[in-house]
């Protein structure tokens, strides 16, 4: 039975809703509030990747119905103090589905320190972090909702544990487009999700001078291989007065950064990342950052729909990438 993933109105959610299916769910917070009570999660975010393209609306919903499990799946909110717990609490053999809200305790908390988190990569864990539409920052904050109670929050995480039938498995993948350019490598002596003070190959120096003094893109994200696996760091904006640089997620001491390469072509850029795919693809989400720098509305990404996010959760934070998890045999 082929899994329901679909940009589709609130009163076709709410009949899946009430005809017991499990769902996780995205939409604007004025359409999530009108579902009702059932086993779902959700979170809020306006921009879509569906079937007919990159897609914004405040009236739809994005449904990704959760199906082979081998028992109910548990549906639940952990606080910041309880969210270390996220990996171990999960199922042995299955996946978690994870929504938190941006700029709350738990976006930072999860950030910083999930690469420690018990458990932490033994367990597929995939998500995505809530957010608004962008004529909303600073007005209305990012929510996720507990479909069974109905509570929305603004601080907590909502997190779907989904056990499976012992003939399947579970595997999560990144695409991520960008990979490390030619400038000088760049490291940081504290963990944050802002920076100043800096060394560029191996030089004390200040990051915000750097990519000033170097009319650096800041839409290319800071790139660094952490084991293995090329993660980005993506620039949300310079603060020229205090000469510090924030970003979208934490950069690491020990960790050294490069400034992406340029992608002179997105569509062909996604289309040959692509992996192809053993079974059937139950979650998948993208950044926001892609969405608008790629000018995707109306356009498409491969055969990969949802949620277009604030941050992508792959076992940890993520930006201006790409994930999505398979369900095989």
């Amino acid at each position: 039975m082929k899994t329901i993933q679909a940009l589709i109105s609130v009163t076709s959610a709410a009949e899946m809703i009430l005809s017991g299916k499990t769902l996780s769910i995205a939409g604007d917070e004025t359409a999530l509030r009108k579902l009702p009570l059932g086993n779902w999660i959700g979170g809020t975010i306006p921009y879509f990747m569906a079937a007919g393209g990159g897609t914004i609306s405040r009236d739809e919903v994005f449904v990704t119905e959760v199906s082979d499990f081998e028992s109910t799946p548990q549906l639940r909110f952990y606080d910041e103090g309880s969210l270390a717990q996220i990996c171990r609490n999960a199922p042995e053999n299955g996946y978690s589905v994870v929504i938190i809200p941006a700029f709350s305790a738990c976006h930072a908390n999860f950030a910083a320190n999930a690469p420690n988190y018990e458990d932490m990569y033994m367990k597929p864990l995939i998500g995505w972090i809530a957010g608004v539409h962008l004529d909303d920052l600073g007005k209305i904050k990012p929510k996720v909702v507990l479909g069974t109670t109905g509570e929305f929050s603004e601080e907590n995480t909502v997190v779907m544990d989904v056990t499976l039938p012992p003939e399947k498995f579970a595997q999560i993948d990144i695409v991520n487009l960008f990979r490390p350019g030619n400038g000088p490598g760049i490291t940081f002596d504290d963990t944050g999700f802002s920076a100043g003070a800096c060394q560029i190959d191996g030089t004390p120096a200040n990051l915000a001078d750097y990519l000033l003094d170097n009319g650096i893109d800041t839409r290319l994200p800071l790139v660094a291989d952490y084991s293995g696996a090329m993660i980005n760091v993506s620039i949300k904006g310079i603060e020229r007065s205090s000469k510090r640089v924030e970003f979208y997620a934490p950069v690491f001491p020990g960790v050294e950064y490069r400034v992406a390469a340029p992608i002179s072509d997105y569509h062909h850029a996604i289309e040959s990342a692509l992996p192809k795919v053993n079974g059937e693809i139950a979650f998948s989400c993208n950044c926001i950052l892609n969405f608008l720098y790629s000018d995707l509305e109306g356009k498409h990404t491969g055969h990969i729909i949802g949620p277009m996010t604030f941050g992508e959760i792959g076992y940890q934070l993520l930006n201006q990438t790409m994930v999505f998890l398979n369900v095989g045999d």
